[in-house]
């Protein structure tokens, strides 16, 4: 397995009499990309603040790159890059113009010209930043993380308020990150974003860490419930009710049974349906999504 690039033990931080974080332990590993998920105020910008070094924590141990990020020096602040919510580039300074400048503050940087090819950027090299659309400010924003070959990146919810089109450019530039080499811990509201990208999730609610994994694992959790639809006559929708327990939905026919335990209940669904010889039309059983495992531990809409 490989080693923890980020290490969080027992985390906590309070503003005043609300505690922001509760104590959450978190492991990010060398060359992935992990997504910190929760809906606003969970306590997800926190976290990352405390390990990006900007914020100082009331307890608990933290290592990011091998190092307290409360005590670490430049040489750490070199090896790491950050995305934040919102960047204000100098719009007057054209791309490689901006490229050039955050270069110059770095020991060893990325070579100016192969840091806007990678993020896709090479047709707009010489337009000024304030001219860009809002992808391409974005794509902007992760190149200047980049100049400094940075080992791990913070992008704080990297595509908000993009059109479809300019998150799936944006998702590829982030998985060409994963291609070389470095490990991305990426903050989202956007559960395709995560499923799309992420090799494994962190759900934080209310300041505490409440299911981890990789995205396929959390929509398999075993609490976490699927969903079994089909079609019978109207006239047997109350018969079939009545013998098969669970948490029903639905009304003319049209059926759903909401259950935890999905081949038990299609057992005794089937079996129902032979018994009085009426077809399950439309039989469809539906495993939970990421989004699904999220609204259901975090009560909450996701986006929010």
């Amino acid at each position: 397995m490989p080693e923890a690039v980020i290490s969080v033990k027992g985390l906590r931080k309070s503003y005043g009499e609300l505690e922001a974080l509760r104590g959450i332990d978190l492991d990010v590993r060398r060359g992935e990309i992990f997504a910190f998920l929760g809906p606003n105020g969970a306590g997800k910008t926190t976290a990352i603040s405390v390990m990006e070094g900007y914020l100082d924590r009331d307890g608990g141990e933290i290592e990011v790159l091998g190092e307290d990020p409360a005590e670490a020096g430049r040489d750490w602040r070199g090896r790491v890059g950050l995305v934040l919510q919102e960047c204000r580039m100098e719009e007057l300074l054209t791309v490689r113009e901006t490229l050039e400048m955050y270069a110059g503050y770095y020991r060893r940087p990325r070579p100016v010209d192969e840091t806007i090819e990678l993020v896709g950027l090479a047709e707009k090299a010489d337009d000024r930043a304030g001219r860009l659309s809002g992808g391409q400010q974005r794509r902007l924003d992760v190149a200047v993380a980049l100049i400094g070959d940075a080992e791990l990146l913070f992008l704080d919810e990297p595509t908000t308020g993009f059109d479809p089109s300019a998150r799936r450019a944006a998702w590829q530039v982030i998985e060409g990150l994963r291609e070389l080499g470095k490990t991305v811990l990426l903050t989202t509201h956007y559960m395709d974003e995560a499923q799309a990208l992420a090799d494994r999730v962190a759900v934080i609610a209310a300041g505490e860490i409440i299911a981890t994994g990789t995205p396929d694992d959390l929509g398999g959790r075993r609490d976490a419930a699927s969903m079994i639809s089909f079609e019978v006559p109207a006239g047997d929708a109350d018969g079939i009710r009545a013998a098969v327990a669970g948490e029903w939905s639905g009304a003319n026919g049209s059926l759903s049974l909401r259950t935890g335990e999905p081949i038990r209940s299609l057992h005794e669904l089937t079996g129902w349906a032979i018994a009085n010889g009426i077809e399950l039309e439309r039989l469809e059983v539906k495993r939970p999504s990421l989004e699904d495992v999220y609204l259901e531990l975090t009560g909450t809409e996701a986006g929010s």
